[in-house]
């Protein structure tokens, strides 16, 4: 199900709790939600819709979906400064990123993954990870 994006930066300021196999649905209504902006948004955290759980979905470069509970950067390299904007804020922002980092996480059929992204695609994941932890850009 579409939902409406969250504005209020006080609530997206409180850290995301961790997400159980029970929390499915939220992901798929980030997936739909994603999808009705796609010319607008590659990237969503479960705050941006109203649930604060540990919960990201990003567009990937090959246009799939794909749904990431409880991702944790486990390795990080390659720092640099860009700008970014966001569903939830007005205009962009600079803030530093990593070219290339390493994730864990669980993924839709609660199997756990570690898999490494480089480019725009980590720069998403960080961006929403950021999210889960309460940190706005």
């Amino acid at each position: 199900m579409i939902k409406d994006i969250v504005k209020d930066e006080f609530f997206l300021s409180m850290p995301s709790l961790e997400a159980t196999d029970a929390d499915k649905e939220c992901a798929i209504d980030l997936a739909d939600t994603l999808n009705a902006h796609a010319l607008e948004c590659v990237g969503l955290a479960a705050n941006m819709i109203g649930i604060r759980k540990n919960i990201i979905v990003i567009r990937c470069e090959d246009e799939s979906v794909l749904v990431m509970f409880n991702p944790e950067i486990i390795k990080k390299e390659n720092r640099y400064e860009t700008e970014e904007g966001c569903l939830s804020l007005k205009g962009t922002r600079k803030t530093i990123r990593y070219q290339k980092i390493k994730v864990a996480y669980q993924d839709i059929h609660w199997k756990k993954k570690i898999k490494t992204f480089i480019g725009f695609e980590a720069q998403i994941i960080q961006h929403e990870i950021d999210h889960c932890q309460g940190i706005l850009i």
